[in-house]
Parts: C-alpha cells; sequence; structure tokens
C-alpha cells in the first residue's frame, strides 16, 4: 500500500471534508508522478469518497433512527402534548438541518389552520398567522394531504398567495419550505415545516424523515385528544357517583327523619324531642322559637334561608306558633329543606295536640277568672285550691288585660258575624295558651278576651300590656288591642278588685280604639290625666311625678323656683313679658327659667296637649303641697 492510499485511509479516520481528497492527488503532480500512479491514485480517492458518503449515510441514518426512537419514547411517557410536540420540531429542525421548523393544526371550526409550534422563528406575526384551508403552501398541504416543497416560496406560483401569508413569510425571511401532513387515517389535522431563509433542495430521504416526524406528531395528539376524552369521562362518572352517593345519602337521612318523627308522634313526643331528631340528622342544631320571627315570610310553609341559618314555619289553621331554627347547616338542599318544612308540619301537629288535651285545663282556667270576677263571694278555700291544681299563684301581684282584635274593614253583616265569631274563638285560645304558659287564668268575655296575668318582679303593667298586645297580634297575624288595669297586689285577698280591675282595662282598651291606637298595649298611666279619670285607684301622685316629677325634684334639690315660673308662665298665656312682672325678676331670668324647664321636661312640653296636662299636673301638686300643710 502507497504512502498516498495510506493518506485516504487517514482521511477516512478523521472525517476529514470531501475537499481534502484532492491533496493526495495533486502532491503527486506536483512531485511529477507518472499517468499511471495518477490514475491509481484517483481510483482510490474516489473508493475512499464512496465510503466517505457510506459512513455519512449511516451516520445520518443512526441520528434519524435515534431521534425516532426518543420520540416514540417521549410518546410513550406522553404527559405534555405540548411538551412532546415542541420536542418532535426541535428534532426535525436539527436533524434537517433547517434554519426554522414548526407545526400548525387544523380548526374545524373555523375552517382554517393556526400555528401550534415553531422553532427558531424571530417574527411574532408568523408566529401567531393563520391560514386558510388550499392558501399558501401550508393551506395547499392540509387541503391535498400531500407534502409539497418549494426552494424559493415567493417565486413559486404553485400556490395560492395571499397579503397576510407572504407578509408573515416574509417578516420571517424564508425561501425554501418543506411542509408534510399530519394524518389521522384518512383525516389530515396539521401539517409540519422545515424551512429555510436561503434557497436549498430538499432531498426525497429528508422528506421522508420529515414525514416519519409528522407520524409521531399525529400520535400525540391522537393520544393527547384520547387522554383528554378519557379523563372527561372519568371526572364526569366521579362528578355522576358523588351525586349517586349524595342523593342516596340524602334519601336515607329522609327517611330516617320519617321513621323518627313518626315514632315520636305515635309515643306522644314533644316540640324539643321533635327538634333534637331534626338536629341529629341533618347534621345542625334545631331549635323552636315561639316568637321574634317575621311570620309573614313564612306563611308558604316554605323553608327560608335567614343569613346562616335556615327557618320553616311551624303553624296551622292560619295561626302561628312560631317556628324551627337550624343552625350551623347554610347549604341545604333541596330534600334537606323538605325535611325541615316536614319536621315543622309535625311540630304544628304535635302543638294542636297538646292544645286539645289542653283546652279542657283551659276552660277550667276560663270559669276560675269568671268565678273571680262574677262571684267574688265564693268560698275563698275552694278557689285556692283550684288555683292550685292550676298552679297559679293567686297571692301574687297579677294585673287584669282586656284585648279585642282590632280589624280595618268589614264585609257584609253576615260575613261579619261570622268573621267576628271565628276571631273572638281564636283570640280566646291565643290568650288561653299565653296565660297557660305564664301561669294565669283566661276567659272569653264582651267580644274580646279577659286575660289575669302574674306581674314579675320590677315589671309594669303598662309593659306587660305592650308584651301581651305583641304576642297575640303576632300569633294571630292581627292587631290585637290590650288595655291594663293597674296591679293587683292578692287577687284572693280581695276578689271584688278583680272585678274593678277588670272594668278599668275594659276603659283603657276602649281609651285605646277612641285614640285610634288600635293594635297596641297600654295601661292608665300611659294615658296621661285621660288615664287618671279612667283608672279606679286615681293615682294622683303617679300622674303628677309622671308629669312634673323632674322640675319638682330640681326645685327641691337645688332651690329654684321652676314650678312658680311654670305656673305663672301658664298663667299669663305663655307671656315672658307677663312672666316677669308676676314673679318681679327680669325678663332674662324668666327666659332661662324657662330653657331650664324644657330641658328637664323635653321640647315640646308647651304643645297644647303636654301643656294641658302640665297645668293639671301643676293644680294637683298644689292642692296636694296645700293639704300636707
Amino acid at each position: 500500500m502507497s504512502q498516498e492510499q495510506v493518506s485516504y485511509l487517514e482521511l477516512l479516520a478523521r472525517g476529514a471534508a470531501a475537499e481534502a481528497y484532492d491533496r493526495p492527488v495533486l502532491l503527486a503532480r506536483a512531485s511529477g508522478a507518472g499517468p499511471e500512479a495518477l490514475a491509481e491514485l484517483e481510483k482510490a480517492k474516489q473508493l475512499a469518497l464512496r465510503v466517505r458518503a457510506e459512513l455519512e449515510g449511516r451516520r445520518r441514518r443512526e441520528a434519524e433512527l435515534s431521534a425516532l426512537f426518543e420520540t416514540a419514547h417521549d410518546l410513550a411517557g406522553l404527559r405534555d402534548l405540548d411538551a412532546v410536540l415542541r420536542a418532535i420540531v426541535q428534532r426535525a429542525r436539527s436533524l434537517l438541518g433547517t434554519e426554522v421548523a414548526y407545526l400548525s393544526l387544523n380548526d374545524p371550526a373555523a375552517g382554517d389552520t393556526y400555528m401550534r409550534v415553531t422553532e427558531g422563528s424571530v417574527s411574532a406575526r408568523f408566529q401567531q398567522l393563520r391560514l386558510g384551508m388550499g392558501e399558501g403552501l401550508g393551506g395547499l398541504v392540509a387541503q391535498t394531504a400531500r407534502p409539497y416543497v418549494t426552494d424559493n416560496y415567493f417565486e413559486d406560483a404553485r400556490f395560492q398567495h395571499t397579503r397576510t401569508i407572504d407578509s408573515a413569510v416574509g417578516d420571517e425571511g424564508l425561501v425554501a419550505i418543506l411542509g408534510v401532513p399530519l394524518t389521522l387515517g384518512s383525516q389530515v389535522i396539521g401539517v409540519l415545516f422545515a424551512a429555510d431563509r436561503r434557497a436549498r433542495v430538499f432531498e426525497r430521504e429528508q422528506v421522508a424523515l420529515l414525514g416519519s416526524f409528522a407520524a409521531h406528531a399525529a400520535v400525540a395528539i391522537d393520544t393527547a385528544n384520547l387522554l383528554a376524552e378519557t379523563r372527561s369521562a372519568l371526572a364526569e362518572l366521579e362528578r355522576a357517583n358523588d351525586i349517586i352517593r349524595e342523593h342516596s345519602g340524602v334519601i336515607e337521612r329522609a327517611s330516617e327523619v320519617h321513621d323518627r318523627l313518626t315514632e315520636l308522634v305515635l309515643h306522644g313526643g314533644g316540640v324539643h324531642d321533635v327538634a333534637d331528631a331534626v338536629s341529629e340528622v341533618l347534621g345542625g342544631r334545631v331549635e323552636f322559637i315561639e316568637r321574634g320571627l317575621d311570620a309573614a315570610k313564612l306563611a308558604d310553609g316554605h323553608a327560608l334561608r335567614d343569613g346562616d341559618r335556615w327557618v320553616a314555619a311551624v303553624s296551622a289553621g292560619g295561626e302561628s306558633f312560631g317556628a324551627l331554627v337550624l343552625h350551623g347547616q347554610p347549604d341545604l338542599d333541596p330534600v334537606d329543606q323538605r325535611t325541615l318544612e316536614r319536621a315543622g308540619l309535625v311540630t304544628s301537629l304535635l302543638l294542636l295536640a297538646r292544645r286539645s288535651a289542653g283546652e279542657a285545663e283551659q276552660r277550667v282556667r276560663g270559669e276560675l277568672l269568671d268565678d273571680l270576677l262574677d262571684a267574688p263571694d265564693r268560698d275563698r278555700r275552694l278557689l285556692r285550691e283550684r288555683a292550685a291544681r292550676l298552679r297559679t299563684d293567686v297571692d301574687a301581684p297579677h294585673v287584669v288585660l282586656a284585648a279585642r282584635i282590632d280589624r280595618a274593614g268589614a264585609g257584609g253583616e253576615a260575613d261579619s258575624g261570622v268573621r267576628e265569631s271565628a276571631d273572638r274563638q281564636r283570640l280566646w285560645s291565643a290568650a288561653s295558651h299565653l296565660a297557660a304558659t305564664h301561669g294565669g287564668l283566661a276567659s272569653a268575655r264582651d267580644g274580646g278576651t279577659v286575660l289575669l296575668l302574674p306581674l314579675g318582679p320590677g315589671g309594669s303593667a303598662a309593659e306587660l300590656a305592650r308584651q301581651t298586645a305583641k304576642h297575640l297580634g303576632g300569633a294571630l297575624r292581627e292587631p290585637v288591642t290590650v288595655g291594663a288595669s293597674a296591679p293587683v297586689d292578692s287577687p284572693l285577698a280581695r276578689p271584688g278588685r278583680v272585678a274593678a280591675a277588670y272594668g278599668e282595662a275594659r276603659r283603657c282598651l276602649d281609651a285605646l280604639r277612641l285614640l285610634h291606637r288600635a293594635g297596641e298595649g297600654a295601661a292608665a298611666e300611659d294615658l296621661g290625666f285621660l288615664g287618671l279619670l279612667l283608672a279606679d285607684t286615681r293615682d294622683i301622685e303617679g300622674f303628677v311625678d309622671r308629669t312634673i316629677g323632674q322640675v319638682v325634684a330640681y326645685d327641691r334639690r337645688r332651690g329654684t323656683d321652676l314650678v312658680r315660673t311654670m305656673d305663672a308662665y301658664f298663667a299669663s298665656g305663655m307671656s315672658p313679658a307677663r312672666t316677669k312682672d308676676d314673679l318681679h325678676v327680669h325678663v332674662n331670668t324668666v327666659a332661662q327659667r324657662i330653657e331650664r324647664i324644657g330641658r328637664l321636661l323635653g321640647p315640646d312640653w308647651q304643645s297644647p296637649a303636654r301643656a294641658l296636662e302640665i297645668q293639671l299636673a301643676l293644680r294637683l301638686h298644689a292642692m296636694s303641697a296645700a293639704v300636707a300643710r
């Protein structure tokens, strides 16, 4: 083997460029080698170039197979579709040796194709490009499902050029472009491209290689779509399963509460037993509330959300007994809402049953009150025994109250009579229930109801009247007017005092209606000098104290003369000038005293109604002072 042939082996060993293989021939020619030696060297050169080309081809195929293998490996562990497509585009660009590679996908809804992944692109407009079907090289590939290649895009007339596409391709500076279709079966879903910014010819092997990458990309997209559909189906199944489990649990709870409530009714359970059972089933805390809720909002019988609680009415026959309130469960499904409503219905049935059982006791209570009113001379020992059986402490202070429903407007005479009778029955029923729960007595009388209720420590007859009017009005959803007597210290100590107190309560009730204060509750002390006239006790001292007591006390503490100033002020026709002459003081002194009186009695003390009461109180105060002297 000659030295020159060894040189070719060295060139092959180090992978020299093709141009380097001419050097041994040139050196031999320069050294004066003969024709035969030069021919032998030329033959060795050609052989070495063929070996080099074979080695290059094998290395290229090895790299291509390696890239395809890596792509298949990526597909096997597919987690992120964008990452797999980006890897395919990057490998295609590297193996084909192009400056740019990119992938577009078809949009069936819009009827065009759009860029999904780019590698080596520098133009934002190109990266956001959308191509209509048949437009440009990519549109043609997407439409025909065949690969297309051009060594100079702008001079190629086979493609439908548009200003938008050409501008984007021009921005990117592309010249030679190869595009192959991404197909699933017979359907084209996109195009894979390789492109250069200079003119070049893409070989058949390069077209085939890009087609292999396109096939992998199509498989990746199909796999990702299948995975997405599978995940979506699994999510739907999980949601459906959750709904089934939830509904199953709701139905079980509804069945459980139905059984529990039925058992409670059959075994004579109470309201609190119902609340405890529903609390356990619904997982919150249920309580029964008699008052403090807007009954009108609950009139339709449906459970309503009130802030972070749920409220269900407890009512029957147009009468409200209260409500069941669920705490701790702000979100209730419809079945649980109906469970709470059903519990409200069961509670109302239990209360009606209890009322039916208690009506006999209520009648006995009414008979005892009737005897206190009509037959005060009966044996007090027997009256006390009857009161003890009814758990009524007749030795404690009580207040007699007269109550009546006041309805605005009326129908015909027949309808009015029927309605008044029904109203009296409803009022007596509600009043009897109130009396029984407070240790008092109630009876129907004179077209309304009379109650004898105990007066708590620190309470007043006026406040008890207002509370009774509010309670009865709320229970009946009608305005109920209540007049109260002065407190009766011990009803059995002076039985005749009960009848007199009832007369005072009725006069107070009539006065409220004449004063257009229907629906209110009041005692004589609330009605000023009118109350003084109505009351049997004639509490003159109390009237004076309520009317001008603050001024009297101020004079006593400070040694001032405000009471005499008021008397002179009214006597002079409320003229400060004449008042100062009567008192022999400066007019500024009168003004200062009048200002002080206004602070003590309120700014309306000179109004006609207040002025009349104040003048009467001044006269009574003067008379009391004269008697005391």
